[in-house]
């Protein structure tokens, strides 16, 4: 078996955490307007063209979700200063409570598998994790909507400095695993 073929097995369990958090937090929300949700976190103040080119869709279905997700209560729109027809997004703080919560619900679900392996396992997940970061980062195209992942960068930086700092630490309850969503 290919060391891709294997990856891709062992990385299913992996992947059942993340989705099961994201049905037993985000369950309020589409997988779409999750999605669109977390770009305008990324990207606070994208406007609604730049959201459809980050979403891969027609601009026309980007305004219907973009409504659907005011309407829900988890998108504002703001008129641009410059050209008040430019709309910006902004998260609401319900939107900003719904991702804590998928992200708290993740990493407890995380933590608890975390605590089931040995120390010296988990270091090396670790450090495999993050070289494969590094190498996916470098072989990806940069950002459709068209921004640096400055702030992506930084937010990683962060994660990676709180989880040095207590990855020999982890315990079930421990929720310093790296900030993503």
């Amino acid at each position: 078996m290919s060391m891709a073929a294997e990856l891709d097995t062992a990385a299913g369990a992996l992947l059942t955490v993340w989705d099961g958090a994201r049905e037993r937090t985000a369950n309020r929300i589409s997988t779409v307007q999750l999605r669109a949700v977390m770009l305008v976190e990324r990207h606070d103040g994208i406007n609604l063209r730049r959201l459809a080119t980050g979403l891969d869709m027609l601009l026309s279905s980007a305004s219907r979700l973009c409504d659907r997700l005011v309407a829900a209560g988890m998108l504002e729109r703001e008129p641009g200063r410059a050209d008040r027809r430019e709309i910006s997004l902004h998260l609401t703080d319900a939107a900003r409570r719904l991702l804590a919560e998928l992200r708290d619900d993740r990493r407890r679900h995380l933590a608890a598998v975390l605590a089931d392996m040995p120390p010296e396992s988990r270091e090396a997940l670790l450090r495999g994790l993050r070289a494969f970061d590094d190498a996916a980062r470098t072989r990806v195209v940069p950002s459709p909507v068209g921004q640096v992942e400055e702030a992506r960068a930084d937010q990683v930086a962060h994660s990676r400095h709180a989880v040095d700092a207590t990855s020999r630490d982890w315990a079930a309850g421990d929720a310093s695993v790296l900030q993503t969503a």
